[in-house]
Formats: structure tokens, sequence, C-alpha cells
């Protein structure tokens, strides 16, 4: 026999089998449970997520021999005809290849007719949207008056191109992209059933590339086994995808920590050796960006599992917040111009020389020259220091211990370094204090970061060389809490507002709004530090 696809082989029989999908599943199988059929469906999504194969469910679900159900034997003649695509009042017609008025009024003329061995005829009409407007108004007429013995199912994946006297007529459902956990859970379960062997690392790789198509997901796994010879394997698949070794971007963090400009460009040396894709290398150094800033707020939502989640949580607590955000957007810009660049390696090198440049929290600051313009904008350009000066990686505190606590709260959560314990020293309030205790206070929406008063108490230690009696709690609200977070929101707000304030007096730009009718954008204003 010949070998058949796993997107095939594994194709859904039944409403049991699909994964991904269970808020359409649970709505049709209700539908069919209590006889309330609708005569005309549309399922809308991206490729390879259960379009088609949701419509051949229905239509076996509509002609199972048993009766209409909402669990189809399999084993009839309708089912078994079905899955093998011919049935005689199972009419599929591929739109993008039929879009002319004639070929529609050809199918729907038969329509008037009494199903030949089933109980209903089942017009399933893929990429509908690519139908012409004729084809849509002959469709429109059948869809308004429908014959008791059709139904109609329709599928695209461009809902919008659909004409709205269509869309009202039809009983929609959204399909959604998979998410990649549940893309790898399916393909472990194939691939056990399948005898073949593979690391969970490779499979992930696999369902983040699939982009939320299971069929993609498939059709890689089938890729994958065949270059594995057999085996489904990390740097095998990697090789195959061109995905970026985690190693790569780790390394590239690191070194942007530490304001290292040569092991940065290294490691982009490195990377063109080995001819990786640098279009790929930004889209995974922002998912590793993205997988940080959850670490930063949320530490539980990553995996206990995940092989690199020690390293992970370790530059969450050496990137400041502010970092990451920066970082994920010039990687995710970075990306999008990558194809103005002179080249993707000068485009990829240019992107971490940005991150170096502007990084607000760079050792060493060289400052551009202010450039003030009518609009009273200026912008400083930091510039990596030669030799950088950083402390080891436990230490969060940058100040040398002291005898006392002079009630100056502020001032030290600004020394602590960036990470876990100044987040949370940032949104105390000091309540009170002595020469042998603290009293602090944390709003109720930020309750969540008690969980790093240990580390807090620890930085408190080693800053004042004896341990203090610390007590940190949750306030009923968050009204009344002043902490150094608040006042720093505050009086970026005041600046904020003055800056807008002395922009709109300023004469020039008066001037442009009355000869031009210009219109100050807010959001563009930035204050001159």
């Amino acid at each position: 026999m010949s070998y058949q696809v796993l997107a095939r082989k594994w194709r859904p029989k039944n409403f049991d089998q699909v994964v991904g999908q269970e808020h359409v599943v649970r709505a049709l199988t209700n539908a069919l449970e209590q006889q309330r059929l609708h005569h005309a469906y549309l399922f809308t999504g991206t490729r390879g997520v259960g379009k088609t194969t949701l419509a051949r469910i229905i239509a076996k679900a509509l002609n199972c021999e048993t009766g209409i159900t909402s669990t189809p034997c399999g084993v009839c003649s309708a089912c078994t005809e079905i899955d093998k695509g011919r049935f005689v009042d199972l009419l599929e017609v591929d739109a993008a290849s039929n879009t002319q008025v004639e070929a529609m009024r050809d199918l729907l003329d038969n329509a008037q007719y009494a199903p030949t061995a089933g109980r209903f005829k089942v017009y399933i009409i893929d990429e509908v949207h690519m139908l012409s407007r004729s084809a849509f108004n002959a469709m429109l007429k059948t869809l308004e008056e429908p014959p008791a013995h059709v139904k109609f199912i329709l599928a695209t994946t461009e809902p919008q191109k659909v004409p709205v006297t269509v869309l009202s007529r039809c009983l929609q459902f959204n399909l959604k992209q998979m998410v990649p956990s549940n893309i790898a859970m399916h393909l472990t379960t194939i691939l056990q059933e399948e005898n073949i062997t593979a690391d969970g690392t490779a499979l992930n790789l696999i369902a983040r590339a699939a982009e939320g198509s299971m069929r993609d997901a498939l059709s890689l796994l089938d890729q994958a086994i065949a270059y594995g010879a057999g085996s489904v394997n990390e740097p095998e698949v990697r090789a195959m995808l061109g995905a970026i070794d985690q190693d790569y971007l780790f390394n590239l963090l690191e070194a942007l920590v530490e304001s290292d400009g040569a092991t940065l460009l290294k490691q982009a040396e490195a990377m063109e050796q080995r001819s990786l894709s640098f279009e790929a290398a930004l889209q995974d150094l922002a998912g590793l960006l993205h997988q940080i800033a959850l670490a930063q707020t949320m530490p539980e939502v990553i995996a206990a599992d995940l092989p690199e989640r020690r390293r992970l949580l370790e530059l969450a607590q050496r990137i400041s917040a502010e970092d990451v955000q920066l970082y994920y957007q010039i990687a995710t810009l970075g990306r999008r111009d990558l194809s103005l660049a002179p080249d993707e390696f000068a485009g990829f090198n240019m992107s971490l020389l940005r991150m170096l440049a502007f990084a607000p929290n760079s050792t060493a600051q060289a400052t551009a020259p202010s450039v003030v313009s009518k609009q009273q904008v200026s912008e400083s350009v930091t510039a990596p220091s030669p030799i950088p000066n950083i402390p080891p990686a436990n230490t969060n505190v940058s100040t040398t211990p002291t005898a006392t606590f002079n009630g100056d709260w502020r001032s030290f959560a600004e020394s602590l370094k960036p990470g876990f314990c100044k987040t949370l020293a940032q949104n105390c309030a000091l309540i009170s204090h002595d020469e042998t205790s603290l009293s602090l206070q944390v709003p109720q929406s930020q309750k969540h970061l008690l969980q790093y008063q240990e580390v807090l108490k620890t930085a408190l230690k080693e800053h004042f060389g004896i341990a203090l009696k610390i007590k940190i709690e949750a306030g009923a609200a968050d009204n009344g809490i002043t902490t150094p977070a608040t006042q720093i929101s505050e009086e970026k707000a005041t600046r904020q507002a003055s800056a807008e304030e002395s922009l709109r007096q300023d004469p020039f730009v008066q001037d442009m709004k009355q000869v031009f009718g210009a219109t100050v954008i807010p959001s563009s204003i930035k204050p001159v530090q």
C-alpha cells in the first residue's frame, strides 16, 4: 500500500477527535441532538484549523443510517462513502476554481431534486469568498428559500469578503487558531500510535512553526520524520526549520545586560556562519522577551518543565521591565524592516546595536547633543561602556551598607538593581519605621508582588548590615497609598502636562494651527529631560 500522509491519515472522523475547537463542537453537537438544524452554516478561520473536516463530519451526522446524530457510526455505507469522498449526495466545490455564475447555477439547478442515497443533499463550498458577485446572487435565492432536503456548509478564510446578505442567512462559527501546547500534545499522541520516538522540545518547535494550523503541524511532522530517518529530535528539527538555538538568544540578552558590544557582535557572526535565518532570530528573540515579561509579572505561568526555565527567570531578575519592553519593540520593528536593510545580517546587527544604544539603564551613558525642534522634543542616545562595571548577579543593592534608615524609602527603592526586588520596593509605601523595624504596605492591585518579600528582606539586610523586623501587607484599597511608583508616575504626568501646555503656547505651533489647520497629537509630545 502507498504511504498516506499524516494529515490525511489522522483527519478527525467524528466530533470527539476534533482538537482545539471545543466551542464549535459543543454548539454543533447540541444542535444535532436537539434536531435544531439550520439550512446554512459558515465556518471561518485560517488555514488548517478544521473547516472542511467539520463540514464532512456534519454531512455524516446528517446522513448516517442510524439517524440524525451527533455521533455518526462511521461504518454504514453513508459514513464510509463520505470518508472516501464519493458520497453521491455530498457535493464539495472549490469556489476558487469555480468563481463564475454559470458554475453556481449548474450546481444549484440540482438542489431542487431529492437526494439519491442520503437523507440530505449537502453542499460544501470551500473558499466561498472567491465567488463573483453574480455567483453570490445566484446562490442567494436558494439560501433565501432552501428546499428542506438541502444543507449548505460554506467555508472561508476571509469572511469580510462575503456579502452581508449571505452572512445574515448563515449560522456562523469562527474556528480559532490552535495554541502550540494543544498542537504539541496531539502530535505526541499521534507519534505514540505510530511508534515513532520524539523529544518534547522538537514537537514544541513544530507546534510553534505551524502558527495555529494543525494541518501545517502534521505536514511539518511528516517532513521531520523523513529528515530524522524515522525519529523526531531537536537538532534535526531545528536544522529543518532554520530555527534558532535558544542558547544564542540567551547569550545575546546576557551580552545586552552587560553592555558587552563585542560579545554581542561575535554571537551575531556565529549565527551568520551557521546560515541561520535572521528573520527567525528576531521573531524568536521577541518570543523570548515576551516570556521574560511574563516571568516578571506572573512567574507562575512559566512551565515548571520548561528546559530553559532557570535561565529565563535569572534574566527576568537582571533585566528591568522597561528594558524588556524596549528590546521587544526593537526586535519586532527590526523584523518588519529587515527587507529594507542592505542585507539580513546588517539589519539584524543594527537591531542589536539599537538595543545596546537606547537601553535607559546602560551602566555608562554617553549622551548625544540634544536636538530641540519647534515641538520641543529631545532624544538622548546612550552608548555602551567600553569597560562595563557590573555587580554580581545576586547583588540587589548598589550602595554600601549603612547603619540607620533615614526614612527616605524612595531613595532606597531606586538604589536597587532592576528585578523583582526593586519592583516590589517601588510599589511599597512606608507606613512606619524605627531603628529595628519597618512597616510597609502595597496597594491591592499590586499584592501579587508580595511573593518576593523575602528577596526584599534580604536586600534590606545587606543594605543596613542588620536584620530588621519587616512587615509587608496589602492595603485594603489602592486609594491613599503613596508609593515610589505612584510618585514617579505622577511626576511623569506633571512633566508631560507641562510639555503639552508649553507646546500649545508655542507661537510657531499656534501659527501652524491657524494657517494650515494643524492638529497637535499629545502622544507625540515628549518632555525635555
